[in-house]
């Protein structure tokens, strides 16, 4: 078995062997479990899968007049504004404001921070509200607008909960479908949501 400083010197010089999860199965296939063990180097495993923690940090630029962001909306989904002046963070789990969710069992969760994200990274022209309590030196207590990513300073997506090895499976064991937060389960363990880090 390699030791941690012979695979870092195999990346260090360029010699290393890579695969995805998916190869290493079909490399284990056709050469065995100990020979993949000692030709492979390092498996990589998607390790920025979406989570319920997933979001992005968006700097908006500054307008003229000046304004602190108290408050906003991005396509009427509400972001956490307590970061600095032009910053906010938008969690994809964030409904729109009078999305159905579950008020009607079984809900409907049509739209929220994850299509806005979808739309952002898309390129798409996407509505700003924002208010402000308003200050002499950040004066403007409303602003609306228009923008893509383009326009943003800085859009950075987080994922806070991949420091876990391994992320809890949600599955379904029972004959109805279940609601839940991040979509639904459907019947006996007709889905899995998940996430592996």
């Amino acid at each position: 078995m390699k030791t941690y400083e012979e695979i870092n010197a195999r990346i260090e010089a360029g010699k290393a062997v890579v695969l995805t999860a998916d190869e290493i199965m079909d490399y284990v296939d056709r050469k065995g479990l100990e020979a993949a063990a000692e030709e492979v180097d390092v498996v990589t495993t998607a390790t920025f899968g979406p989570m319920c923690s997933s979001g992005c940090f968006l700097n908006f630029g500054h307008s003229t007049p000046r304004i602190r962001i108290s408050e906003a909306w991005l396509e009427d989904v509400l972001l956490y504004t307590g970061i600095a002046a032009v910053d906010a963070y938008l969690g994809a789990t964030q409904l729109r404001h009078n999305d159905p969710a579950n008020m009607d069992y079984p809900g409907e969760f049509k739209f929220g921070g994850g299509h806005v994200i979808e739309a952002l990274v898309a390129g798409k022209t996407l509505q700003l509200f924002a208010l402000s309590y308003g200050t002499d030196d950040y004066p403007k207590r409303e602003i609306r607008t228009y923008i893509t990513i383009h326009d943003l300073n800085q859009a950075i997506m987080v994922n806070p909960r991949n420091c876990y090895q391994n992320y809890n499976v949600a599955v379904n064991s029972s004959d109805r479908v279940i609601y839940s937060y991040m979509g639904q389960l459907q019947p006996n363990f007709g889905n899995a949501n998940y996430c592996s880090a």
